[in-house]
């Protein structure tokens, strides 16, 4: 019985060990970089255990402006601290002086530290160039001045370029292939629609190894480990000129737009120039609130600024003559006009934004087609995306941004009822039309009709600067209006400045000629008793020579506040200074 016993504990003792003996061959050798479900490489693990880094530079790819300047990071010096030195004897005074700082505070700091820190913490001290080369000429070993990549709290144009960070469910979804571990991926704007030429291939480190509890495994040597390969990361060389965006989200600052923005094409190549959103992406919760959507590429009510496409449905068909009178001391239901405009012929009616005017010619318009304004809003390059788009390496239909359609009836009843037309044809009801595409419109008529794709990218370039890949200028497919028409419309909306009654008269006197269109939207929000409204001027300039394309918009304040006619005029005025200041620097004094 006994040896029994002892048998049965002896072979219980031995698959007990040959179980462990298994799974420890499992853990070292045969499932080592993949262990569990979860595959986990425990070789990878180990050794991040064993080591302390500090990342400088994730690798991942940024974005330029036109001229090739850092647009979404800063390039700035700052200084890197190693725990271990705390038990060294080491030149604390003068790195403190060298500083400005308290040479207390450094100390604190360093105790402190269990990892790898920056001096200054989470709002890193910035040194100038003299301060890193004085204390790198001082040699201390885990003391280091080097460059690292900066992301501002409030970068030029932010909702346009977008925002990026970890999200492992996005990344698997969107690359299965790929080897997730803490890879950041692109949430919106162009770090989405870029995403896949910007993906890190490695980072730039500083490490070192350490033992149980953090002493220098391998003595105080601290490694750097840079970016191998000189063609990574890529950089997307967008088309912003960065000079005009700076001073155009200054402009909308300082005419407090809390909501709303600007927009700024230039006419010749349709390339965005300038692209400033409110309210500011908020830095600690990127999208707690609406700061992280880009309010130039939303659906908004256009109002008035949606009288140009029932203006050019109306030259086009030719239902209306220079002749012709319309009631303008009546709405659009035939009641007294809260306005009394009188009798304006179709010119002042456009002008000065008689409502009465645009509901008629709507109505007559969708008498003779109930597919009229969306095929005039479609021959002006509002309802289809107006992104360059086409064809990049393997991927198929790429665009370079995303915006909301436009959109001029829900449904097809609405075709159907007179009120619902009639509210249609001053851009009110269902209309709905993002700023940039309007900015779109504005600029092919400016350019006598002719249509082209909105480029926000010129080119993605290899880390050394030569080119990868480059987005020619496109022409869309597609009908357009006819020259006649346009030139028509280029007069319509100058007249909306040269008018004494027009709505845009404040603009008649800027430097450039101004051309465009006023619009206020009543929206279906009410804030304190007060209807809420959303505010346009959208228009181009110099009307002779057409070079820029603005649209800026104020949305949701009171009928009596936040025009946007001042802050449009800014523009053009800032604009102007820009380019008198660049000819006086062209033209050689004596």
């Amino acid at each position: 019985m006994l040896q029994k016993r002892i048998l049965f504990i002896t072979v219980l003792i031995f698959m007990m060990m040959a179980g462990l003996l298994g799974r420890l061959m499992q853990i070292q050798l045969f499932q080592a970089e993949n262990f569990s479900e979860n595959n986990v490489n425990l070789i990878k693990e180990s050794v991040r255990q064993r080591t302390h880094e500090l990342i400088l530079d994730d690798g991942r790819g940024q974005f330029l402006d036109r001229d090739g300047n850092p647009l979404s990071f800063e390039e700035k010096s700052v200084l890197v601290i190693f725990p271990f030195i705390k038990n060294m004897d080491w030149n604390s005074s003068e790195v403190a002086k060298i500083l400005n700082i308290s040479h207390r505070d450094l100390i604190n700091q360093v105790e402190a530290s269990r990892e790898p820190v920056l001096a200054g913490g989470k709002d890193p001290l910035l040194l100038t160039e003299q301060q890193a080369e004085n204390i790198n000429q001082l040699q201390i070993p885990g003391v280091f001045a080097v460059k690292k990549k900066i992301l501002p709290e409030h970068p030029p144009a932010g909702q346009f370029i977008g925002i990026y960070g970890e999200n492992e469910e996005i990344f698997k979804t969107r690359y299965p292939d790929k080897d997730w571990r803490n890879k950041a991926v692109g949430l919106s704007g162009l770090e989405k629609t870029f995403d896949e030429f910007l993906q890190a291939e490695s980072e730039t480190k500083f490490v070192y190894h350490v033992d149980g509890v953090g002493n220098p495994l391998f003595g105080i040597d601290v490694k750097y480990a840079g970016q191998a390969n000189p063609f990574f990361p890529l950089e997307a060389k967008t088309t912003i000129d960065q000079s005009l965006q700076k001073e155009i989200e200054a402009l909308l600052d300082e005419h407090h737009i809390q909501k709303g923005g600007a927009i700024l094409l230039d006419v010749k190549t349709n390339d965005i120039l300038a692209v400033a959103s409110r309210p500011h992406i908020n830095s600690k919760d990127p999208f707690l609130d609406e700061g992280s959507k880009n309010m130039m590429f939303k659906q908004l009510i256009p109002g008035s600024v949606f009288k140009t496409v029932v203006a050019a449905a109306a030259i086009e068909e030719g239902i209306v003559e220079e002749k012709d009178q319309f009631r303008c001391d009546l709405d659009i239901r035939g009641n007294p006009a809260e306005r009394n405009l009188g009798r304006l012929n179709f010119e002042e009616s456009f002008a000065r934004s008689c409502n009465r005017t645009f509901a008629e010619l709507a109505g007559s318009l969708m008498e003779k087609d109930p597919m009229i304004l969306e095929n005039y809003a479609r021959k002006l390059g509002l309802l289809e995306a107006v992104s360059w788009q086409g064809d990049v390496f393997q991927l198929s239909g790429f665009k370079q941004f995303e915006h909301d359609p436009g959109r001029i009836f829900a449904d097809n009843d609405s075709r159907k009822d007179r009120n619902f037309i009639a509210q249609t044809g001053i851009g009110q009801q269902e209309v709905r039309l993002s700023p940039i595409s309007v900015a779109n419109m504005m600029a092919a008529i400016a350019r006598g009709g002719e249509k082209m794709t909105v480029r926000a990218v010129s080119e993605i370039q290899y880390g050394d600067g030569t080119t990868m890949a480059s987005f020619d200028r496109q022409q869309p497919d597609g009908e357009r209006i006819s020259p006649f028409a346009a030139i028509k419309l280029q007069q319509l909306l100058r007249k909306v400045v040269t008018d004494p009654e027009g709505t845009g008269h404040m603009m008649n006197d800027l430097p450039y000629q101004v051309a465009g269109k006023t619009g206020t939207a009543e929206t279906s929000v009410i804030h304190e008793g007060q209807q809420l409204h959303h505010k346009w001027f959208a228009g181009y300039f110099p009307f002779d020579d057409p070079q820029y394309v603005l649209v800026t918009v104020n949305m949701d304040v009171p009928g009596d506040q936040g025009g946007v006619n001042p802050l449009f005029a800014d523009i053009v005025q800032m604009i102007y200074g820009q380019k008198q200041t660049e000819v006086d620097h062209a033209v050689p004094s004596g």
